[in-house]
């Protein structure tokens, strides 16, 4: 199966940090497959933005150069690649003065959608918001894209978001999460509302337990020092892993609409309760053996650093759908294998007529966000063969990319959808600046809590499931951990 590729209207997107990390890997990789796609006009055009002085031959150099290491097998189309290249133009800009900025505004085209990507240090967020009223290159249907971190506290997230409201009004502020751009997340809200089978048993009376894995098999070698400031709580949970939850527990919305969604997503947040410490576990991970090289605290440069890893915890929401029916989320680094999953575990049958059948297993609708996205529901079945009634454990099994392109090549990264859907105005798989301040008074006294109790994170060893104490957050409960496997 094709996916249908819907046209956009003619843009000019202005990638600030044009020439960084994530604008080589993920966003100008991500625009050339949208213009293989078809759904580019002719007439768009890409404007790179950055310090460094270049023509426009040297940054189309430079994209051409990314999209080979990272487009895939799309970079080998040459012809298409020059077509490509003829939109893209550069413009040097000082982000703190106002170099650049005459140039810039003399490329902007009317009549055309503006959409300025902020690919750059959130201390840069305001400077260039300001710089882009100041010499009329916004306008009031421009939009503006902003990766996170969305602040590291609630303080900072109201600052920031209080920065971009001076100059922005709330439905032109962007503020992305390239989890919600998978197909997998978005198929799962489809899922749920598209079809009567499951949405009758999603919620507490049906489901025992919910977890939520992102386990990533990579240290943090290379952005120590600013990971070191962050941890895992802030750098993972606090925004995607809270983002799969509130899809996962949320209300069904009136419609699908930008604020609709949102607004349930909200009420997620206002009814999670507080964390006890008892339900939180905190890990780092080791060398690969006494006195060798490769810890977290050699990978940070901090030898005395409590930042943690890897985290875990046992989540529970307030309200008639779920009481008593507890979220447990992890993620970490240097773990067995890059997985992130959403397993809905559902109860036991009642009254099992067969007894106590040996290899008994609960029903559980597990969903795949990477690597290989996809839905599979486990159900049990008889066992085939004569000798009696002997059941067994089957998968029903969705693979997205048997189901929508043979080799997976029809199904589009997060960042190109989500890129996409800035130009259209479609502001559903985006949060809302009272999200993430919900978000982060739910977070922050969960970090004081540690801070000031002077926890320190228990140690782990590369390439397992994390630390022992997390395996008994849920043992405890008389549950178990999914495996963490690609």
């Amino acid at each position: 199966m094709v996916s249908r590729v819907i046209p956009v209207d003619s843009f000019d997107l202005v990638v600030f940090g044009g020439t960084g990390d994530l604008a080589r890997r993920k966003i100008l990789p991500g625009l050339f497959r949208r213009f293989l796609a078809g759904q580019m006009p002719e007439d768009a055009r890409i404007i790179g933005a950055a310090r460094a002085e270049m023509d426009d031959a040297g940054f189309r150099a430079l994209v051409a150069e990314a999209i080979g290491e990272f487009g895939g097998p799309a970079s080998r189309k040459a012809d298409e690649l020059a077509r490509f290249l003829d939109r893209l133009h550069y413009v040097a800009i000082d982000a703190k003065g106002d170099g650049g900025w005459p140039a810039l505004a003399q490329a902007m085209r009317p009549d055309v959608v503006r959409a300025f990507y902020f690919s750059v240090a959130p201390a840069l967020f305001g400077d260039l918001a300001e710089r882009l009223h100041r010499h009329g290159i916004a306008t009031p249907e421009s939009r503006i894209v902003v990766e996170k971190p969305f602040g590291r506290d609630l303080a900072s997230a109201c600052a920031l978001n209080a920065t971009l409201a001076e100059h922005f009004t709330e439905h032109q502020i962007y503020r992305i999460d390239h989890y919600l751009g998978k197909e997998t997340v978005q198929n799962l809200m489809a899922v749920r509302f598209a079809n009567i089978l499951f949405e009758p048993l999603w919620n507490a009376r049906h489901v025992d337990h919910v977890q939520i894995t992102v386990a990533e098999t990579v240290g943090v070698d290379g952005r120590g020092s600013y990971y070191d400031k962050s941890g895992a709580m802030r750098d993972m949970v606090q925004n995607h892993l809270m983002q799969l939850l509130c899809l996962i527990a949320m209300e069904p919305p009136y419609r699908f609409d930008p604020d609709a969604v949102r607004d349930e997503k909200l009420k997620v947040i206002h009814a999670l309760e507080p964390v006890r410490p008892e339900d939180i576990v905190r890990g780092q991970y080791r060398g690969a053996g006494k006195g060798t090289k490769g810890s977290y605290t050699d990978d940070a440069e901090n030898r005395d650093s409590r930042t943690e890893s890897y985290v875990a915890l046992k989540v529970n929401i307030a309200n008639w759908r779920w009481k008593g029916t507890p979220f447990y989320l992890r993620t970490g680094k240097k773990l067995r294998a890059r997985a992130s999953e959403i397993a809905i575990v559902f109860k036991e049958v009642p009254h099992s007529i067969f007894g106590e059948e040996e290899g008994w297993r609960e029903n559980v609708l597990s969903i795949r966000l990477q690597p290989n996205e996809g839905m599979t529901l486990s159900v049990m079945i008889k066992e085939p063969g004569p000798g009696g009634m002997r059941l067994t454990e089957v998968p029903l099994d969705m693979s997205f990319a048997d189901a929508l392109g043979e080799d997976g090549t029809d199904i589009p990264d997060a960042y190109e959808r989500l890129i996409m859907d800035v130009i259209r105005g479609n502001q559903t798989l985006f949060m809302r600046g009272d999200e993430v301040e919900a978000a982060w008074a739910w977070t922050d006294p969960i970090i004081a809590g540690w801070e000031t109790r002077g926890d320190k994170p228990r140690g782990y060893d590369p390439g397992s499931s994390g630390p022992e104490d997390a395996l008994m957050l849920l043992h405890r409960d008389g549950r178990r951990w999914r495996e963490i496997r690609e």
